[in-house]
């Protein structure tokens, strides 16, 4: 119990205990912190102890998914039933992105003396990060805690979250090679092997035929057929899986690229898995599966004699832990190294001595090479501990490698260095690529024709002159790059200049600045992904003033929501100068097909909602925007038709079944008004007197009433005009008499 004299405070590891300590003295002094801790390491428990020992402040707690969060929380209630949870506000970045500002001023309201953001580097995403941004500058007083296992964003041009969100104040770091060496996270088993190598036999077998050199190319097909032998003469994923799981009842996690490739995986599930247990019960997990929630609890109490594998695609990268794991399969593509690292994680958890099975699985060569940068991180590990007189504290300086495609790297990092290999072959690739773009503006990532990475050879070049890595350039050389337009100067201002040169070349052929976030240039330039970075920047305040000059010139767009919404304004504006109104029916399209219709229906949601700023409905108002109530819109939609009608045809005769041009069924909705004025009671509506009003005064016509009306109109007159008849007919007679007397 929490009570009184029997309260227990929450237990943490020593890593843990000293990473809150040190966080909570940097967040006394600077404000904020951010810990990076491997997965698996604990790292929300360092939030929960915050929370404890602040019983009475307000904390908000910002998490990519409610799933994470709520795993967390029955983690923490199996160690603390009454842990205090009451002062706990959460949101996901992706429900708070979707906040109107009245929504964000009433979260700033509840004065939070904490914000807690995990897995923080998230919170860089475009649309989230703005969402962020926004409520820390309404929460100026709250300290921030940020707990992620990496605080870059490798795939968002390595953006450090860390530098970014926190100004660099990370009051602990430590990498997994560290957790792994110093006892914290348990030593995995780790197995390599390959599957389906035909397509990276192909692409290699592309780049060998597309050298220019026949001695090179030789060469290299010789390294490539000696790969291919060995991939032929290698092991089945049946045998490897047989003899290294060896817990025949184990859980395993199995991660998966996507929905069809997971599907893929399940398939072969027989035949891989049999040697392992015959009986195999498969689970499935992925984001959008309703069934998800049942698949995954299903499998972590399952205590079954069977295999028991967990497929799943997204939904256990990050903050999601399960007990008894055995093991983790990598079936992936190349993925980015947070990910990498994070399934790897879901097999390691801190306090568990047991020694967990990571069965790494690639469909491409360089995926084999994986496992060396985990191993680099052990080793500078063992050499900073040693360094600093703590090698007391190393537990274990390697864990165990199993290569069953031992002899299949060891080719591939040949053929490898042999295709990279050659100053002048890369020299000639770089000509190659002046004489065809006038410059040696190359993207980092951009590759040949003939597959050789010419933006890092050259952001390599730059990095050796510089000094700031090892290697030898020649001033013939320097001399023989200067003549084909090799730019010297800040890695980090030549390449945003390229980026501001592509933008303004898609400006030119596009007349707009509305990038998709996956655009990429045809020279291979992710402009996509820099236009987002650099709107980041400038939400951030991180962008020069010049800069953003610059960009504005070639008319850059900082905010693509206010961008769509001036847009479809635009339209609307044009529709009321052209016909006095904004009474558009749903269904109108404009002729360049934009659904106006449907987009003044969304303000008119909007509006009642809080979802419209006070400029966005007063400009609305302007052009005769209605706001009234859903019925009443509708009502005057129906009205508008009525009288367009009655406009091109004089009366309101309409046929049951006659539809409008826009699709408008006016033929039912006037008959819909008649019955619901002759019969209130059973339609269960009242029409108005003041619609009534509105629409006799475009020749309605209500029903029988209507017409004995309209026979005594016309009864009276026709005797009008037998009258002035007879009356013309007197006159008549009167003046022949006067003319004959």
């Amino acid at each position: 119990m929490r009570e009184g004299v029997n309260k227990v405070a929450l237990r943490l590891f020593e890593h843990n205990e000293k990473a809150y300590h040190a966080a909570v003295r940097m967040m006394e002094q600077y404000g904020k912190a951010a810990i990076v801790h491997p997965t698996g390491t604990g790292k929300s428990y360092i939030a929960f102890k915050l929370i404890e020992d602040n019983p009475e402040k307000v904390v908000i707690w910002l998490s990519p998914s409610k799933y994470i969060f709520k795993t967390q929380l029955e983690s923490l209630k199996r160690n603390d039933p009454d842990f205090p949870l009451a002062n706990i506000h959460f949101y996901t970045y992706a429900k708070r992105m979707c906040c109107t500002q009245a929504q964000l001023d009433e979260i700033a309201a509840q004065k939070p003396a904490y914000i807690i953001f995990d897995e923080s580097h998230r919170a860089g995403a475009e649309c989230w990060g703005e969402s962020t941004v926004a409520l820390l500058k309404l929460c100026p007083d709250a300290k921030f805690l940020g707990l992620t296992a990496t605080n870059i964003r490798y795939l968002d041009n390595n953006r450090d979250m860390a530098e970014e969100l926190f100004d660099s104040r990370v009051a602990s770091n430590m990498t997994l090679g560290e957790a792994v060496v110093m006892g914290i996270l348990p030593a995995p088993k780790y197995v390599t092997t390959v599957y389906q190598y035909q397509k990276a036999l192909a692409k290699y077998q592309a780049r060998v035929d597309n050298l220019r050199t026949p001695g090179i190319q030789d060469v290299n097909q010789k390294y490539l057929d000696a790969l291919r032998r060995a991939l032929e003469q290698a092991d089945g994923l049946d045998r490897v899986f047989a003899h290294h799981i060896t817990n025949k009842a184990g859980k395993y996690i199995v991660f998966c690229a996507n929905k069809e490739h997971m599907d893929e995986m399940v398939s072969h599930v027989p035949e891989w898995f049999a040697g392992v247990n015959p009986d195999v019960v498969v689970y499935e997990a992925y984001s959008d599966d309703p069934n998800t929630d049942k698949a995954f609890a299903d499998f972590k109490t399952d205590t079954s004699d069977r295999l028991k594998l967990l497929f799943c695609i997204d939904m256990l990268n990050e903050g999601v832990h399960v007990e008894g794991i055995s093991g983790v399969i990598l079936f992936r593509p190349t993925i980015s190294p947070i990910i990498y690292k994070q399934q790897i994680g879901r097999a390691l958890t801190a306090g568990d001595n047991t020694t967990p099975l990571i069965l790494d699985v690639v469909n491409n060569f360089e995926g084999l090479t994986s496992i060396s940068g985990l191993q680099g991180e052990i080793q500078e590990a063992v050499h900073r501990l040693y360094a600093n007189g703590e090698g007391d504290r190393i537990v274990t300086e390697r864990f165990e490698v199993i290569e069953q495609v031992h002899d299949c790297r060891v080719l591939f990092e040949q053929l490898q260095a042999s295709l990279s290999s050659g100053w002048e072959h890369y020299f000639s690739e770089a000509s190659i690529y002046y004489a065809e773009h006038g410059n040696l503006n190359v993207p980092k990532l951009y590759t040949t024709p003939g597959g050789l990475s010419l933006g890092v050879w050259l952001v390599t070049q730059r990095r050796v002159r510089e000094g700031q890595i090892q290697g030898i350039l020649t001033e013939q050389q320097i001399q023989r790059l200067d003549s084909i337009g090799m730019v010297w100067g800040n890695r980090k201002e030549i390449a945003w200049q390229h980026g501001f040169e592509v933008a303004k070349k898609y400006h030119d052929t596009y007349g707009n600045l509305m990038v998709p976030g996956k655009y990429v240039d045809p020279d291979g330039y992710p402009l996509g992904q820099w236009i987002i970075k650099t709107r980041q920047q400038k939400l951030n305040g991180r962008l020069k003033e010049e800069r953003i000059a610059q960009l504005d010139e070639i008319g850059m767009v900082w905010n693509i929501f206010d961008a769509k919404w001036e847009k479809a304004y635009a339209l609307a504006a044009a529709y009321y100068e052209e016909n006095g109104n904004l009474n558009i029916p749903r269904s109108y399209v404009t002729a360049a097909g934009e659904r106006l219709g449907q987009w003044v229906e969304s303000q008119q949601w909007a509006y009642p909602k809080g979802k419209l700023t006070e400029e966005q409905v007063e400009r609305l108002s302007r052009i005769g925007m209605y706001w009234g109530n859903r019925n009443d819109r509708k009502w005057n939609e129906g009205y508008q038709e009525a009288k367009r009608y009655f406009d091109a045809h004089g009366d309101l005769n309409v046929p049951a079944e006659y539809v409008s041009p826009g699709g408008y069924n006016l033929g039912n909705w006037v008959k819909r008004q008649r019955y619901t004025r002759q019969n209130p009671e059973k339609s269960g509506a009242v029409l108005t007197e003041e619609r009534i009003a509105k629409l006799d005064a475009i020749g309605m016509r209500w029903g029988k009433a209507d017409s004995r009306l309209r026979r005594l109109e016309l009864a009276q007159e026709s005797k009008g005009k037998s009258e002035k008849l007879n009356v013309s007919a007197k006159h008549k007679t009167e003046e022949e008499i006067v003319l004959c007397s």
